[in-house]
């Protein structure tokens, strides 16, 4: 395994070690609303084999090595720059939503609308990360299976989570939302001129 299969491991790792304390946390919050659908789970099914069982396929067996490209030193770099950078999204975006974070659509008992921190400019900084994180992927991993598995897998995911979200939070938040979405960008700050 070379340097930047191990950054990619390494990224990996640190995602879990991040959500951790917020998954535990969430776990004790009472649920009012958890909608969790047969294509959202097939959807995180698929993000796994494409985020974590190709890579490793890859990174310790041989049985896609038909599908390695080259990539020069320097591109590989850039992808341990974005893996960085979508990491740095990861955690402001953990740390911003505090209990507020779920691993699936939920809204909690005391569940508020997160409006400050990086949430200021980007109502979906966490999707932003895994967008970087997922473009990363095939710099550090140059195979056309493993590389570009998880966004291949990522976007669909992504269209079908962000609409059901803005859904659930303009019913949970109302108003309150949608004036919300009108300062802010998506995944990207919006632009002000």
């Amino acid at each position: 395994m070379n340097i930047f299969a191990i950054l990619f491991w390494l990224g990996l790792i640190l995602q879990v070690i991040i959500r951790s304390p917020f998954d535990r946390a969430q776990r004790k919050e009472k649920k009012i609303i958890q909608l969790k659908t047969k294509l959202e789970n097939i959807l995180l099914v698929m993000l796994t084999l494409g985020g974590l069982v190709l890579p490793f396929i890859y990174s310790f067996t041989n049985l896609i090595v038909f599908a390695n490209f080259s990539l020069p030193t320097w591109s590989q770099w850039f992808g341990a720059f974005l893996l960085a950078s979508g990491i740095l999204f990861f955690w402001r975006s953990h740390l911003d939503l505090g209990i507020n974070w779920s691993p699936s659509l939920e809204i909690r008992e005391k569940h508020n609308l997160v409006t400050h921190g990086i949430y200021k400019r980007i109502r979906h900084p966490m999707y932003t990360s895994l967008w970087i994180m997922s473009l990363a992927q095939p710099l550090l991993l140059p195979n056309w299976i493993s590389g570009f598995g998880n966004l291949v897998f990522f976007i669909p995911f992504y269209f079908f989570r962000v609409s059901e979200e803005e859904k659930m939070m303009t019913e949970t938040f109302g108003k309150e939302y949608e004036e919300y979405v009108q300062k802010t960008g998506s995944i990207f700050p919006k632009l002000r001129f």
